[in-house]
């Protein structure tokens, strides 16, 4: 079931399906900015990540001396939530464990994403619930896919990605999905990255612990841009499907894909979060558009 939410400036929708984000439009001239899920390039939008973030060592994981299985981002990206909140401002939905999940997850659990709008600024929450008896372990992250470019008669490359400060960072390197424990230099007292459509032939860019909190994906042509503001999040992912993908993700994380010497072992997983038994975690971040 598909929810709006619109205010004088902007509209969003909101399925029920992954509690995804389905649009995000300026109202002056009706722009959607999210991408539109052409399953010729990648058939999702902006997917929520949970209990995982990445792709796990051959796809498993062992807690408790028991091995489970479980693909690349998790399971709540493919499972109906429950909107439990409609007012003029904001939508909340909500997931918790099932018979289905606690197979391939054994916690019980609640998830919450709260949708909230103001003028061009969307703002999202995230609320994980321990509702087990245990110690929970588990990482969850954003992935929403903006269209790049944004104006048919604009090119890739007339695109830059601007952080808030200058950064001297490395990218994290992958291979099938994994990181291979190996960095490479990307950000030299620099805080720009000039776009191409190339730029992703190695997988995502992934970034740990970068000073700034802010990251503009804005043309060099026009002034349409999308600003995301992602305060607390330790990871930060980038990424398109290929070079003909006219998409860009901006993907703030906790939690990041296993690393190739993984134990397998989720207590002792690379950006794993624990919660302790009755806690709550909480984060976000917020997208802009203009």
């Amino acid at each position: 079931m598909i929810t709006e939410l619109e205010n004088e400036v902007t509209k969003i929708e909101v399925d029920t399906a992954g509690a995804q984000l389905q649009s995000f439009i300026l109202k002056a001239d009706n722009k959607d900015y999210l991408w539109s899920g052409d399953a010729k390039y990648w058939k999702r939008k902006a997917p929520v990540l949970f209990p995982i973030v990445g792709r796990l060592k051959n796809n498993t994981y062992n807690y408790a001396g028991k091995e489970y299985e479980m693909s690349q981002h998790g399971f709540a990206r493919d499972m109906e939530f429950e909107l439990i909140e409609h007012s003029a401002q904001a939508l909340t939905y909500s997931l918790t464990a099932t018979a289905e999940t606690l197979q391939i997850y054994p916690f019980q659990f609640e998830l919450l994403i709260k949708y909230q709008l103001e003028k061009n600024k969307l703002k999202i929450s995230y609320q994980v619930n321990n509702q087990d008896q245990k110690e929970m372990y588990f990482s969850i992250g954003a992935h929403p896919a903006f269209n790049w470019p944004l104006s048919e008669d604009e090119t890739k490359s007339d695109y830059v990605l601007e952080f808030e400060y200058p950064e001297n960072a490395a990218r994290y390197l992958l291979a099938d999905g994994l990181l291979t424990g190996s960095t490479k230099p990307m950000l030299v007292d620099s805080k720009t990255i000039k776009l191409k459509a190339d730029l992703f032939e190695n997988d995502a860019l992934v970034f740990k612990n970068l000073k700034s909190e802010i990251i503009t994906f804005r043309s060099r042509s026009t002034e349409r841009e999308v600003k995301i503001e992602f305060a607390g999040f330790p990871y930060l992912g980038i990424w398109s499907q290929s070079i003909k993908a006219p998409f860009i993700c901006l993907e703030p994380w906790h939690g990041v894909a296993d690393i190739q010497k993984s134990s397998g072992n989720l207590t002792e997983k690379i950006g794993i979060k624990s919660l302790a038994v009755g806690e709550t975690f909480k984060t976000g971040y917020t997208i802009s558009i203009k």
